[in-house]
């Protein structure tokens, strides 16, 4: 099973993303992730990709392309594979198409503006863990519940970043659901419902 979750910032795609990977027993799999982790242990990478992610920018495609390639050659893929944040644009899409074969492509269908309302007291850890302080409180203040280290609001999530990453959105990766959907691969879901209800109509959607 091969599957790309797309939706705007906000819209809870990590969200379903590892609730599809725990039902199919596959690696879900983020480039934001990947690269916060690079950042993180300061590696040759993290270094070039913290000067885009700061300022709310995607990281150059030929790059990402490099580090999916990578990823998605891993013993744990063989299966398939849920992706969170690749592809962003046509030369990512066209890269992903020579290296695998995607059977659904999601969209999470959500306003611009229940985006922005959503990333108000959004808190995240390095593991990738997301909590919110409305939604989805950690069990202890400031501490992630997976990992015990210590949460943080991302620069790329502060309301400027978040408005620029909207609008690449829109510009960059919104064109390629036209192609999907020319494909018949493409499945719209309405984002303004509780986790558990997307996850339905998502699971509803998919023949297993």
């Amino acid at each position: 099973m091969k599957i790309i979750l797309f939706g705007a910032q906000g819209s809870g795609k990590g969200t379903q993303a590892e609730l599809l990977a725990k039902k199919f027993n596959i690696p879900a799999i983020s480039t934001g992730v990947i690269y916060r982790q690079e950042i993180a242990r300061k590696t040759k990478l993290g270094k070039i990709a913290v000067e885009y992610l700061n300022k709310g920018k995607l990281a150059p495609s030929n790059l990402t392309n490099e580090v999916m390639e990578k990823r998605l050659k891993k013993s744990d893929c063989k299966k398939g594979f849920i992706l969170d944040g690749y592809p962003r644009d046509l030369i990512q899409a066209q890269f992903l198409d020579k290296i695998s074969k995607m059977d659904y492509v999601i969209e999470i269908v959500l306003s611009d503006k229940e985006c922005l309302k959503r990333f108000f007291g959004r808190q995240n850890c390095i593991c990738g863990a997301v909590y919110h302080l409305k939604f989805n409180l950690p069990k202890k203040k400031g501490v992630c519940n997976k990992c015990g280290k210590e949460l943080f609001i991302r620069e790329d999530e502060k309301p400027e970043a978040i408005k620029k990453r909207l609008q690449i959105y829109h510009q960059e990766t919104k064109p390629l659901l036209k192609e999907y959907q020319k494909m018949g691969i493409l499945i719209k879901i309405n984002g303004n419902q509780n986790i558990k209800d997307v996850y339905k109509e998502i699971i509803s959607n998919i023949k297993i």
